[in-house]
């Protein structure tokens, strides 16, 4: 019959009715198509105020750009009240048209023609549902290789710098389910990266599919500056009951050197703390038994009892905690009698303690400033020169991913006067090297770094996908591009990592310009992007993010703190395990290293392969379920437990 025919059917029915019920009907149809049209005429009026962006593009992607431009256009518009009225009518409420959006607009526009007996108007070439998801697909698998057996969903990890010389390791990811391997350059060295590179290489999946590389490039660092290090002491407790008794005492290796056999059996106890001594002589005279004399670092006087003694070292036991300070002297008496020194112990890494109402100084010198306590003033570098133009007052200011979080009062060419109006109850610790976020402020950074370009000479050799960090503007995808033609590398995907709120606004542009490539991704950086826009808005804003790159035919890589905790400590957390569920939406997922890693990407694995038969993006994919099946079921009435009937 066709989707006409069955129009005119359902409207003869109609006419079946009496006439005034038929008018009300008729008379919404028409008011919904009046909508429609409206809708359909402002898309179609972008996409050609867009026609010189959309045809810039990659041949490839030429048609999903012009989708984006009518997805953007058709997401100015409110249509929730629209929306409940088709769905009144047992219509589509446009709720899922992300993959083709004009075409679902004039789909609906054909069908409310059919019912009042029209005959619809010729629609537009565009792309149906079904050719956009393709075309999704399509793009996944050129950026991120093809999807692995049972889940459409990749898995991509960041490699630990151990990963450069553990080729267990490597192949454990890769084993376990690791589709993609990320080599960040803001850490490690060329010949780090090699190795790291050689290894996944030299991997291949249970189903014959090699392991891609993406290399993150560094981008702009905006960073505290140095602290003043702290005093070489080291503080050892003993683990006490509520009531102050000890249940545990506390452990000490004294050693020769501060470097220690890792095939001593107590290096598989965390709780030993190594103290390095002067004297090898004095060390070799110890024995079980001996009791060790000094004075900590306030003048307490403690004694220490050897339990173990090896080759260049011993172990004694803590039973009142101790400041251990370089150059404290450790007396043994007795037979073996003699003094030792305590060596150089790592200097203390220091903190400013801010609370609420304090006055943080960003100063443009990056000599280490004095660490001070809650209520001063404290000041601190500011790695990035630019901030020092750009800010303004009222400009909000966030440091260390959102722990501190305050308002710029006053700006001059050498320092920023920030006024401290958010911090948990009590105050918390700024050190040295922590993040900054100024999301209020213009900073024109570019996204390309010397540093980067320099990297990028190694990346565009080894890597199968650069990402870009801090990306903002167009221009910052348009540079990138001119170094990829300049270096014979446009064949090399490219992933936009939006984690701030500028690149965030600018994200339809910044998908044009990168679409102008034949692999392109977005990566949802979730970390940065939470403390600049608010992690009120995270939820909503990444859900924006993925819809106007299911219009763009764009596959996203979810990324940041996924199963955070179950790769730190081997426990998951139930709220992590949602989040990895509701992942399964993007085309890849990120998981940071941690020592349980390859047991995380093993659960990863599993839930995306779950989930996969119940989700595609927004759509509920409605697979059989076994759960309530009769065989699984108790039979009714077959309980232990009866109810008798009432009356």
């Amino acid at each position: 019959m066709g989707p006409y025919g069955a129009c005119q059917a359902v409207h003869a029915a109609f006419t079946l009715h009496s006439y005034g019920q038929f008018m009300i009907v008729d008379g919404e149809l028409r008011s919904i198509g009046s909508e429609l049209e409206v809708l359909r005429a402002c898309m179609v009026a972008a996409e050609a105020t867009c026609a010189a962006d959309i045809a810039a593009t990659h041949p490839l992607h030429r048609r999903s750009a012009a989708n984006l431009v009518h997805y953007t256009e058709f997401r100015r518009h409110d249509v929730r009240a629209l929306q409940v009225r088709l769905s009144l009518l047992g219509l589509s409420s446009l709720g899922r048209s992300e993959p083709s959006v004009l075409a679902a607009v004039e789909g609906l526009l054909a069908v409310v023609a059919g019912l009042r007996g029209r005959a619809p108007s010729k629609p537009a070439a565009q792309i149906g549902l079904e050719e956009g998801h393709g075309l999704l697909v399509r793009n996944a698998n050129m950026l991120l290789g093809p999807a692995p057996s049972g889940r459409q969903t990749r898995i991509m990890v960041t490699m630990p710098s151990g990963a450069a010389d553990d080729e267990g390791l490597v192949g454990a990811l890769i084993g376990r389910g690791m589709d993609v391997a990320r080599v960040n350059c803001a850490h490690d060295d060329g010949a780090t990266w090699a190795r790291m590179v050689a290894l996944v290489r030299a991997g291949m999946n249970a189903d014959g599919r090699p392991c891609m590389v993406a290399m993150d490039l560094a981008g702009p660092k905006l960073r505290t500056g140095p602290l003043q290090p702290g005093p070489r002491v080291v503080k050892v407790r003993p683990l006490r009951d509520e009531q102050g008794r000890v249940i545990d005492a506390a452990r000490v290796r004294l050693m020769v050197s501060a470097r220690v056999d890792r095939s001593l059996a107590d290096d598989r106890d965390a709780s030993i703390i190594d103290v390095p001594v002067d004297d090898a002589d004095w060390l070799r005279h110890r024995r079980c038994g001996d009791r060790i004399r000094l004075h900590d670092s306030r003048g307490a006087h403690r004694t220490w009892t050897v339990v173990e003694v090896g080759s260049g070292w011993c172990v004694a036991t803590v039973e009142h905690t101790t400041y251990v300070m370089t150059g404290i002297e450790l007396t043994c008496r007795g037979k073996r009698p003699g003094t030792a020194v305590v060596g150089n112990l790592a200097q203390v890494e220091t903190a400013h303690r801010v609370r609420h109402g304090d006055r943080l100084y960003l100063t443009r010198a990056m000599e280490p400033a004095a660490a001070t306590r809650a209520g001063s003033d404290h000041f601190i570098g500011c790695s990035l020169g630019e901030a020092f133009q750009r800010a303004r007052r009222g400009d909000r200011v966030l440091l260390d991913d959102g722990k501190i979080g305050g308002v710029v009062e006053s700006v001059t060419s050498d320092e920023i006067a920030v006024t401290v109006t958010d911090v948990r109850p009590g105050g918390a610790n700024l050190r040295a090297g922590k993040g900054i976020n100024l999301p209020d402020t213009d900073l024109q950074l570019a996204a390309l770094t010397p540093k980067d370009l320099e990297d990028l000479e190694f990346v565009v050799g080894s890597a199968d996908i650069v990402s870009l960090s801090f990306v903002r503007r167009p221009s910052d995808v348009s540079r990138l591009q001119h170094e990829l033609r300049r270096l014979d590398a446009v064949d090399l995907g490219i992933v936009l990592k939006i984690e701030n709120k500028i690149a965030f606004e600018n994200l339809p542009g910044l998908l044009l310009q990168a679409m102008r490539s034949a692999k392109v991704g977005v990566m949802i950086a979730r970390g940065d992007l939470a403390v600049e826009i608010g992690f009120e808005r995270l939820s909503e804003v990444q859900e924006e993010i993925m819809w106007a790159c299911e219009a763009a035919h764009v596959p996203v890589i979810w990324a940041t703190q996924v199963l955070d905790t179950l790769a730190r400590t081997g426990y998951p957390s139930r709220s992590e395990i949602t989040d990895a569920a509701m992942s399964a939406r993007a085309e890849c997922v990120m998981l940071n290293k941690g020592s349980f890693i390859v047991d995380a990407v093993g659960v990863l694995d599993s839930i995306l392969t779950r989930m996969d038969g119940h989700h595609d993006k927004k759509r509920s994919l409605l697979r059989r379920l076994h759960a309530w099946e009769p065989s699984v079921q108790e039979p009714i009435g077959t309980s232990e437990t009866t109810v008798a009937p009432s009356g």
